[in-house]
């Protein structure tokens, strides 16, 4: 691997390294098994590694008219799953109403999530920060930098 070029953890490696955590430390993590993982369509490519935002699914039809560009979006009953690019969670507070999963893990889903929107470029990201504002203007919270000044 190149200098200055990040590659995402695979599963097994975040396992590997949770053990010898655990071995070192002499406590047990705890450890959620993910239902599913989001799997990017064939072809797409993934420059900047996949996080995922998930919302309440009445959200989902409504975010998908206003956002200016929309990458590949899963539904799985409840909630509605947006790939985002990863570490889209830096310096942003989401809403209540969101969760954000590094990895784009699904950890709880009710049913295998299924893709309810492709972009027709060749890369899934929907631009967090778009996202984030939609959401929140929806969910009624108020942009993390949008509240009162702390001196």
């Amino acid at each position: 691997m190149s200098t200055g070029t990040a590659r995402p953890f695979d599963l097994d490696t975040l396992v590997r390294l949770s053990r010898e955590r655990e071995r070192a430390t002499g406590r047990r993590a705890v450890i959620v098994q993910p239902v599913a993982r989001l799997a990017v369509p064939a072809g797409m490519r993934q420059p900047l590694g996949c996080d995922a935002v998930a919302m309440p699914a009445e959200f989902g039809p409504r975010l998908l008219e206003r956002l200016p560009r929309v990458g590949c979006v899963y539904e799985d009953g409840p909630r509605w799953w947006w790939i985002v690019p990863a570490e889209s969670d830096v310096a942003l507070e989401w809403p209540p109403s969101a969760f954000y999963s590094p990895g784009a893990l699904v950890p709880d889903a009710a049913r295998e999530p299924v893709l309810v929107h492709r972009p027709e470029g060749s890369v899934p990201y929907t631009p967090p920060i778009p996202l984030y504002l939609a959401l929140c203007r929806m969910s009624g919270a108020v942009p993390g930098w949008a509240g009162p000044v702390r001196a």
